[in-house]
């Protein structure tokens, strides 16, 4: 992700329809936004400019009178700088937002398992 680069929460949810369809023009993009809610036209076009100007898509084409954007980044790297800013926010500490996962029901035993494995993992890499 682009150093600095921070997605509201409409932007993340476009980003979203951008890494699931690959390229698309505005009027795809909004048309793919679910729900009762969908932003206008202008807001989405105004959205994918925002996000071109920082560096999260790119232009890939054209079909006929409409630009094609597709992602810059990865889905992993959004989502690893959104969960560093909250955890920012948290001056760092995971255990406030592992309490909430855990008492909302959020964190499963499968998940737990899977951290576990990555923990361990990550011992031995820095033993190595």
């Amino acid at each position: 992700m682009p150093k600095g680069v921070k997605l509201s929460k409409l932007e993340y949810q476009l980003m979203e329809i951008l890494w699931s369809r690959g390229a698309s023009s505005v009027r795809e993009i909004q048309q793919a936004i679910p729900g009762q809610k969908c932003p206008a036209y202008t807001t989405v076009q105004t959205t994918i400019f925002r996000l071109e100007g920082k560096g999260a898509v790119s232009r890939s084409g054209q079909a006929g009178n409409a630009y094609l954007f597709e992602p810059r980044i990865t889905r992993e790297k959004a989502q690893r700088a959104l969960i560093e800013d909250l955890l920012a926010i948290f001056g760092g500490d995971t255990q406030p937002v592992m309490a909430h996962l855990v008492q909302s029901g959020k964190l499963s035993l499968q998940d737990v398992k899977e951290a576990e494995n990555v923990l361990r993992t990550k011992r031995k890499e820095q033993q190595a």
